[in-house]
């Protein structure tokens, strides 16, 4: 499996209530070096999180240990910018395995669900909510439901829908990228070729 399977995901989350956030903000330019997924997780937000002296910006919420879980809460237009995949790999190696938005940019969309990030795109009314409860109560949770496509927040039984390709999904639910997708149906492509002339 590429990644972990993603049925439903029950679980805190962090706010992060700023519109507009860029994949320059997600993982800076400077550490786009390695071609591996792994240790991206360090540098996510790394100059939101960081001074230039490596200490911590104490008020930046992935400092606060007031919020944790595997689910992000962005504002509005999150992931815009360049089409940079390290991005989405940055978001999953740190340990969120969701990211929640009223709008998603289409290439980061693309590059999450690629490698077992969910992105569930929200009315802007139902982000609002769940900011809401977070903010009243930090041990709020969420529920993420692939299966039936439902977000839910747990202390006020408030959810709404989500879209996702079907084909997407399918592979979320069973841990697949699209190397694996074609693995898994080598039969059919081996019998479908014995049918076409040389």
């Amino acid at each position: 499996m590429a990644y972990d399977k993603f049925n439903i995901v029950t679980s805190t989350a962090v706010p992060l209530p700023i519109e507009n956030v860029d994949t320059d903000q997600i993982i800076p330019a400077r550490f786009l070096k390695a071609t591996e997924r792994k240790g991206f997780g360090d540098n996510l937000f790394r100059d939101w999180r960081y001074h230039n002296d490596n200490t911590q910006k104490e008020d930046f919420i992935l400092n606060n240990p007031t919020y944790s879980g595997k689910i992000l809460v962005g504002g509005k237009n999150f992931g815009s910018g360049s089409s940079r995949e390290h991005a989405a790999w940055a978001v999953y190696d740190y340990g969120f395995r969701c990211v929640v938005s009223s709008f998603f940019a289409d290439i980061f969309k693309g590059n999450c669900l690629n490698i077992g990030v969910l992105p569930v795109q929200v009315s802007p009314e139902f982000l609002e909510k769940i900011f809401e409860a977070i903010d009243t109560n930090p041990d709020t949770e969420i529920e993420v439901n692939l299966p039936q496509q439902t977000i839910t927040i747990k202390t006020s039984g408030e959810s709404e829908s989500f879209d996702i390709n079907s084909y997407k999904k399918e592979n979320m639910l069973n841990g697949y990228d699209d190397i694996d997708y074609l693995t898994k149906i080598k039969s059919e492509i081996q019998k479908f070729a014995t049918t076409r002339p040389f």
